[in-house]
């Protein structure tokens, strides 16, 4: 979905303000608070949530205070966590922005030092874990580029107000190696496969399970077809389709007088 041309216009202003702001706080390499204030600044000025009614610093998380939180309507959203301008963003640093983002049931946990920007999509499983939705460098981006601006666009509050996120997160999933690889797994399309396989050698016999084992040990990789995450695509997989199989219910239009009983047959 392409930005619109009034957010995009201030997702470039605002690039084009902040990287010398940032640039000048790395050479000075502030510390977390003042990296802090001006995350709060850019979550404020380029992806528009209303910095004394939206964004609060005052959010707390099994008796400590987390950095940062954005709530809409009255309710969290995401779990901000900053870490100083001149530190490298870690693996543990992720994995304590997640760990408040499951205590408080959030879905979305962004880390961020001012100059890289992840964005974390918490999976409520056993055991929890996460996925790197969104990374973005600030100072590489280009106000001038399409792709740049429409990523930052997810992020704001007009892409939340229009579930943007999840629905990129989505595509992210659908697009994985783990679920196209259970795709071609699938009876659809092993059927599909076996019936191109007998137009190019008529008369020869093919089943299901030998060319899904063929598939199986010989095309794929074998990471992509094992484990949790490629168990989790077959489930998803079967889910739409079951869904997609459901008959059809139609209601007729019964025409009646003021004082009839309406009877609705419905049919498949």
């Amino acid at each position: 979905m392409p930005t619109p041309s009034r957010a995009a216009e201030r997702i470039a202003t605002q690039i084009k303000r902040f990287q010398p702001i940032l640039l000048a706080a790395k050479d000075r390499d502030v510390g977390e608070a003042d990296t802090s204030t001006i995350v709060k600044d850019i979550l404020s000025e380029l992806f528009g949530y209303d910095k004394y009614s939206e964004i609060t610093a005052e959010y707390l998380i099994k008796g400590t205070f987390c950095d940062l939180a954005i709530k809409l309507e009255g309710k969290l959203r995401v779990l901000v966590e900053v870490k100083a301008i001149g530190l490298e963003l870690k693996e543990a640093h992720s994995k304590q922005a997640v760990d408040y983002g499951a205590n408080q049931g959030v879905e979305w946990v962004l880390l961020t030092n001012g100059i890289v920007w992840r964005v974390y999509r918490i999976v409520f499983a056993q055991p929890i874990s996460q996925e790197l939705v969104i990374e973005v460098n600030f100072s590489a981006l280009n106000p001038r580029t399409e792709s740049h601006i429409d990523s930052l666009y997810l992020l704001t509050k007009e892409g939340h107000g229009k579930s943007l996120l999840d629905g990129y997160h989505q595509q992210r999933q659908a697009m994985s190696r783990f679920f196209l690889g259970a795709l071609v797994l699938s009876d659809a399309v092993v059927e599909v496969i076996r019936r191109e396989l007998r137009k190019l050698s008529p008369g020869v016999k093919f089943e299901l399970d030998e060319i899904r084992e063929v598939i199986t040990h010989e095309v794929l990789k074998r990471e992509v077809i094992e484990g949790d995450k490629a168990m989790d695509a077959r489930k998803k997989i079967a889910r739409a389709w079951a869904k997609a199989a459901k008959p059809v219910v139609k209601i007729e239009a019964v025409t009646t007088s003021p004082l009839q009983p309406v009877a609705t047959d419905a049919s498949n």
